[in-house]
């Protein structure tokens, strides 16, 4: 039996220490277990969408990117990417590169770079066919410029944009579901996962999607402790709420057969997952228990409809 944790802790990382992230933040944790996804031998082209990620670790002359990377404005990562593999692909078939070396296309967002205003361009470059990887790090708001809302924003999540208060208690919409949407692009692998169980689903998921032929896509969900308001050294515990109250199923599309990866023998409440994080602290006052309620209702929901795709 392969011993997983042992594999990820022994393959190198392609995603180098000395990055200026923030600490307890989720989106690192995302980039080095892609990359360590590689085969050692391969070669990768990065392309990253501004966001935290790219001021963070691209800061010229300074990376924390060992292979080759393109930064390109916030709408346009998969169309850069596109571009840069279709490149690649020319290159090749007129002899100018070698025959013998892979290199592998993968594209990072955040959630407002991918579900927001770099929608339009990632779902041209997964019509078009072209053989990438598009990983969405979700935290669940626009972060690098302050934490204004996106469309991952959920319901009641208190933002510079939507301040819970008298007027509105948070965010008045429910989060869009881009995984789904994803889907509906036919795409040959399509999964939605997160940094729990020593990072095994995250990383064999990685796997899946760098090497099937083809556009694929990964939903991985990226907690900011800023943005969402947990202590940093909860980051993994706020991960493992999230999947164990259902919050963020872990599942994969293949060929449009979903499988659900883990289902919970005891799913937890919704507010085991709200209670530590500062932004829906105003859902726990007297009076505003209605908000916890729908938002488990939607949560519930939401769970339902997946176990029947699954069926």
């Amino acid at each position: 039996m392969v011993n997983m944790k042992k594999v990820i802790a022994e393959t190198p990382s392609r995603f180098t220490a000395g990055h200026r992230m923030c600490a307890g933040c989720g989106a690192p944790v995302v980039a080095r277990m892609v990359l360590r996804a590689l085969n050692p031998e391969d070669h990768a082209v990065i392309s990253c969408a501004t966001g935290c990620m790219e001021v963070s670790t691209f800061i010229y002359p300074y990376t924390s990117w060992t292979d080759s990377f393109i930064h390109s404005a916030f709408e346009s990562a998969a169309a850069t990417l596109s571009g840069a593999e279709a490149a690649y692909n020319s290159l090749k078939k007129q002899g100018k590169l070698p025959n013998d070396k892979t290199t592998k296309f993968i594209s990072f967002g955040g959630d407002g770079g991918t579900y927001d205003i770099g929608l339009q361009s990632l779902s041209g470059a997964m019509e078009r066919r072209h053989n990438m990887l598009y990983v969405c790090y979700d935290n669940g708001a626009y972060m690098n410029t302050g934490t204004q809302r996106s469309s991952a924003t959920p319901k009641f999540a208190d933002t510079t944009t939507s301040p819970a208060g008298r007027v509105i208690p948070g965010k008045m919409q429910v989060r869009k579901d881009l995984t789904k949407i994803m889907v509906g692009h036919h795409l040959p692998y399509v999964a939605q996962t997160a940094a729990v169980n020593t990072c095994s689903d995250l990383y064999e998921k990685s796997q899946k999607a760098i090497y099937t032929d083809g556009p694929t896509f990964l939903n991985v969900l990226s907690p900011c402790p800023r943005g969402w308001g947990y202590p940093t050294d909860e980051l993994m515990n706020i991960n493992k709420l999230a999947v164990e109250t259902c919050y963020w199923p872990l599942y994969e599309v293949i060929d449009g057969k979903y499988i659900v990866n883990y289902k919970p023998k005891n799913k937890l409440p919704i507010e085991e997952f709200l209670r530590p994080q500062k932004r829906f602290q105003h859902m726990f006052k007297p009076g505003n228990e209605w908000m916890i309620k729908e938002f488990q209702d939607e949560v519930d929901k939401r769970w339902e409809e997946l176990l029947k795709l699954e069926n």
